[in-house]
């Protein structure tokens, strides 16, 4: 198997100077830019919005089908490939952690529900009325990224901002992110569990270092997540392999020794345990998506 590619914004002949801004509409970019439906990965942010067409979309392994009104938020280093319909059309946008938190300061863009944690889902669909009213948005975006007027990256980042906080609003109500203590211990567990899911696998070793007991996390997680703590853990480490078994020429063994997993044998019983598939059946079945 190939090593699957990770894509740059200059991948995409954006215009920008520094390239860390990408604005297209979704037909003209599938035109240019074919090799996109294959199974990919990306080191910036993404935002696609479907008005037209169908098909279905795979992000890290998850299978969401595409219609009018399907909008996609994804996070850097999120693997997708796309099945499109031949009358697919819609916007597409391509930005930067960096040009985004350094035009706006104290805002980051990690703090918007759908990009704050990767356990969020990364799908919202827009029933007609607020297809509606989010349009014209877009349409502003293509037309400014069309001109070359003064303060133009000023107007497109800020016509960015004013659409995540728009998604922002429809998301937070559909899916009842509310801003509650217990959702932001949660992001304090997962971006713990992001710097130590290699080494450090027990429970215990999380709640050490969020000052709770064990117990009251696992209260915390399945409150929020409907789910324990070690399967909070072990969901990060199967992902991280997956995304490994499928970008990487790395074999399995390689990629039980990057988890941390001494017992490769081991790490093939924890991964068909949460996958229902061993990691040779897993990578046998990539061309799938």
């Amino acid at each position: 198997m190939e090593k699957l590619p990770i894509y740059k914004i200059n991948k995409f002949n954006c215009e920008s100077s520094e390239n860390d801004l990408y604005i297209n509409d979704f037909k003209t970019h599938l035109i240019k830019n074919l090799f996109i439906e294959k199974l990919h990965s990306h080191n910036f942010y993404l935002l696609v919005f479907f008005t037209k067409g169908s098909g279905l979309h795979s992000i890290d392994f998850n299978q969401y089908e595409i219609k009018p009104g399907s909008v996609y938020l994804l996070n850097p280093g999120q693997i997708h490939s796309w099945q499109l319909s031949e009358d697919i059309d819609g916007y597409i946008v391509f930005y930067s952690q960096e040009v985004y938190n350094l035009y706006f300061g104290k805002k980051k863009i990690e703090d918007y529900p759908f990009f704050s944690s990767l356990r969020n889902s990364p799908e919202i669909v827009l029933n007609n009325q607020q297809m509606s009213e989010i349009i014209p948005y877009f349409e502003l975006l293509i037309n400014e990224n069309n001109q070359k007027d003064f303060k133009k990256t000023d107007k497109l980042l800020n016509l960015i901002d004013i659409i995540h906080i728009e998604l922002a609003r429809i998301y937070s109500f559909s899916a009842n992110h509310d801003i509650h203590s217990y959702h932001l211990k949660i992001k304090e567990l997962e971006e713990l569990v992001a710097q130590h899911y290699k080494h450090h696998k027990s429970p215990s070793f999380y709640a050490d270092k969020m000052n709770i007991t064990l117990k009251h996390l696992n209260r915390i997680c399945k409150n929020i997540l409907n789910t324990t703590v070690t399967d909070f853990i072990y969901g990060k480490i199967i992902l991280e392999s997956k995304r490994l078994l499928a970008t990487q020429k790395q074999t399995i063994s390689e990629v039980a020794d990057v988890m941390g997993f001494e017992n490769h044998s081991y790490f093939t019983i924890v991964f068909k345990k949460y996958t229902g598939v061993t990691p040779q059946q897993f990578k046998k079945g990539i061309s799938v998506y």
